[in-house]
């Protein structure tokens, strides 16, 4: 574990270090791919009406209070100036430190899961703590909380409508969840049924080592399945708007590249990736299908069922790069709704305030590290709770090797002696600070095997599977919902 603790240590003091100078979250908005639009000035704006701009008296507006806002048509020729995202257009943008920290965190949470991974390549590593699956449960738990923070913003907006749609989608989740954990596992196979299992027989071999004889486990599946649908509706209300807003910019990156079919394409399967994702962990259609295929009257073997864990997540990795390799034509698609907004104002009648042109176009701007985020952290969480899954798991990047999750009972540590020194009295001291650092170092190791021993790789297997496909269930759901709203029910 001291390897790869140092060279954890060492990632999370570079990004301390490096995240004012050198960041990957800000190169992905200021890298000059990204075209804002510059909201108009009042002069613009009066020279398009065919006005002069009027120019405020001192003792008028002393006498009669503000002057009333300038109003221009709504049908004037009005062209929105583009210009490139740069670093100080970013830096007053909403939530952007947060959106900041967190994908740079993320960032370094592969890169610390890689060189974990390589290491456990070299070393055997069965008997020291995964760093690396540690940083990616951390990834998937920020993310989670950035999502609450933007879920919590539409809570205290005035509007009520926001608050509205996260409840329906809460309860909506909930019921579907509740649906989901009945199903026997010859149809979904998570493992939760073995997970659970193994998790309280453990749980009752170590208390009755811990002395307590009569103690035995105060709740039971049931509740724990309640509890987990419970979750899932919060997942789920998370979940949203997120879904809402990739399904508008969906449609938005298809019209604007519908010149370019083979973006189109990418951006479509890239759409249909989460539902790609759910067919996964469907025995009947994936991995029963696959290594026993139809042909003819006989049939043949596609992946054997020892290579399919293998597979589905290789499958679940390139789907989430897919995903984020369009992320630009996503993020253009939405910076585009200013001028968009602009072309649909153009075919009313009346007029309009100056200020509220200015607040519009501004506004779609301010809001791109939200949408940034909406659009990143579903990916980010299918994506580290896949990488999680391997790592605690005991899968396998190999095709060929199967891994046997462990299901050994929980066993008491043996303690680590801390030897006594004989050393001379001027060093008595240093003698004291080495022994409670190896004392430190003791009850670490022993709380982590009690741990491992409670929290058994098959455990892992059904939670983060459930996890990984549960996040892209709320997706496919979300999505699909806006897909219906802003296709049918905005236009009528």
């Amino acid at each position: 574990m001291g390897v790869q603790l140092v060279v954890s240590l060492l990632a999370a003091s570079i990004m301390q270090r490096m995240a004012p100078h050198c960041s990957f979250a800000r190169w992905l908005l200021c890298n000059g791919s990204l075209f804002r639009f510059k909201h108009p000035s009042e002069g613009e704006l009066c020279a398009l009406a065919g006005k002069q701009m009027p120019k405020p008296n001192r003792r008028d507006r002393r006498q009669n209070g503000d002057s009333k806002p300038l109003t221009v048509p709504k049908d004037i020729d009005l062209q929105l100036e583009k210009a490139p995202v740069n670093v100080l257009d970013a830096l007053v943008l909403r939530f952007f430190l947060e959106y900041q920290w967190l994908i740079d965190f993320a960032v370094y949470a592969m890169g610390v899961f890689l060189f974990t991974e390589g290491y456990y390549c070299v070393v055997d590593g069965s008997k020291e703590v995964n760093i690396g699956a540690i940083w990616c449960v951390l990834t998937v738990l920020f993310c989670l909380k950035s999502l609450h923070t933007l879920m919590s913003h539409y809570f205290r907006s005035d509007e009520g409508g926001e608050r509205s749609v996260c409840l329906a989608f809460g309860f909506l989740s909930l019921l579907v969840a509740m649906l989901v954990l009945v199903v026997r596992e010859d149809y979904l196979e998570f493992g939760l049924e073995s997970g659970f299992a193994s998790l309280f027989d453990n749980l009752e071999v170590f208390a009755k080592q811990q002395g307590f004889a009569e103690w035995s486990i105060p709740v039971t599946k049931l509740t724990v399945k309640l509890g987990l649908a419970a979750i899932c509706a919060f997942i789920g209300a998370l979940l949203a708007f997120p879904g809402l807003r990739l399904a508008q910019t969906h449609l938005d990156a298809i019209q604007l590249n519908s010149d370019r079919p083979l973006i189109q394409l990418l951006l479509h399967m890239s759409f249909l990736s989460p539902i790609m994702i759910l067919i996964l962990w469907i025995k009947p259609i994936a991995r029963d299908f696959l290594n026993k295929a139809p042909m003819g009257k006989t049939s043949i073997t596609i992946i054997s069922s020892a290579n399919f864990d293998t597979v589905r997540l290789w499958t679940v990795v390139v789907l989430c790069l897919l995903r984020l390799a369009v992320v630009r034509y996503h993020l253009q698609a939405y910076l585009n709704l200013a001028q968009k907004w602009v072309e649909q104002m153009k075919k009313e009648a009346g007029r309009i305030a100056a200020i509220d042109i200015q607040r519009k176009v501004t506004r779609v701007f301010c809001y791109l590290t939200v949408v940034t985020l909406q659009y990143l952290i579903p990916i980010l969480l299918v994506l580290f709770s896949t990488l999680t899954l391997k790592a605690l798991g005991d899968f396998s990047w190999g095709l060929g090797v199967e891994e046997v999750p462990g299901v050994t009972p929980a066993l008491l540590p043996t303690p680590v002696p801390v030897l006594p020194g004989g050393l001379d009295e001027d060093e008595d001291g240093a003698e004291d600070i080495e022994e409670d650092i190896q004392a430190t170092v003791a009850r670490l190791t022993e709380a982590f095997v009690a741990l491992r021993t409670v929290l058994t790789p098959i455990f892992f297997r059904g939670l983060f599977a459930f996890l990984t496909w549960w996040v892209a269930a709320c997706q496919v759901i979300s999505s699909l919902f806006g897909i219906y709203f802003h296709q049918y029910l905005m236009q009528n």
